[in-house]
């Protein structure tokens, strides 16, 4: 039978990739997938043994504490504050939380922490400044500007010469004393006021600011209350010493004196007078 010739089909292509090649291709390329998991291998076990090493080291662990600002407060007061913190590793501590610790002491105004290599943690603190002592209920307590109670006020501080100052007492907080804010502000911008007339200053045996909006105040050998209400304090003062002399011309005893208008000065008579009077 005569053979028949079938037309190529042009579609039809033989493989060119000899079945000993591709081999090779996938041998090489699972040669270089290993080669690197090796490398990674390496870093990850370099970058883990750095780490452990750094980490381990005993010149990145806190074996000093510098302080500074401290005042009132003893160097080992604030020690004991940032009780734990030698020892530690200087990179991985959380400086916010041993700053909050240090701010929870009343004394404590402010606090800077910083990291210093090697091994050193360096503490700046502003201590509060008292301005008066308060009176609140029988107790006296030393209180700053902003009306925060910082201590009790008893022989450690007898060092401290303040103005005692009564009525700035407010409802007790969880059974403890405090101070009403905007009496302390009054009372702070008082005292600012006498800071800049030392000698009127002087003068001044007592305050009183239960009422947010008029200052009281006596003076030395004179029991006259002087009302100066909330502004211009060493004026009406110095206004008051000014007519002491013609006030007890014609009131020999006076309970208070009303400062409070400028263009009038009201004075009552201790015990039964005549009531105010020009």
């Amino acid at each position: 039978m005569p053979a028949v010739a079938a037309p190529a089909d042009k579609r039809f292509r033989r493989a060119h990739v000899k079945p000993g090649r591709r081999n090779r291709v996938t041998l090489s390329a699972l040669f270089k997938a290993a080669r690197t998991l090796a490398v990674l291998a390496v870093v990850l076990y370099g970058a883990w043994r750095g780490r452990a090493l750094v980490l381990g080291a005993s010149a990145l662990h806190v074996n000093r504490i510098a302080i500074h600002g401290n005042e009132r407060l003893s160097r080992g007061e604030v020690l004991g504050m940032v009780d734990g913190l030698e020892g530690e590793h200087l990179l991985g501590i959380g400086l916010d939380g041993w700053r909050d610790r240090l701010l929870a002491q009343p004394w404590v105004a402010e606090a800077t922490l910083r990291r210093i290599l090697p091994g050193t943690v360096d503490i700046v603190v502003r201590e509060r400044r008292p301005m008066a002592i308060a009176r609140i209920g029988n107790r006296l307590h030393l209180v700053d500007a902003s009306g925060v109670i910082i201590d009790e006020y008893g022989p450690a501080y007898a060092d401290i010469d303040l103005p005692i100052v009564d009525g700035l007492g407010a409802e007790p907080r969880r059974g403890s004393p405090a101070v009403d804010h905007a009496r302390a502000d009054l009372t702070g911008r008082l005292l600012a006021a006498l800071g800049t007339r030392p000698d009127l200053a002087a003068r001044v045996s007592q305050i009183e600011a239960a009422d947010a909006r008029n200052a009281v105040v006596m003076l030395e050998g004179d029991t006259a209350m002087l009302r100066l209400g909330d502004r211009d304090f060493v004026e009406r003062i110095q206004s008051y010493i000014d007519l002491a002399p013609a006030l007890r011309e014609r009131v020999a005893e006076i309970d208070y004196v009303d400062l409070r208008f400028d263009e009038r000065v009201y004075v009552r008579p201790a015990a039964h007078g005549r009531g105010p009077r020009d």
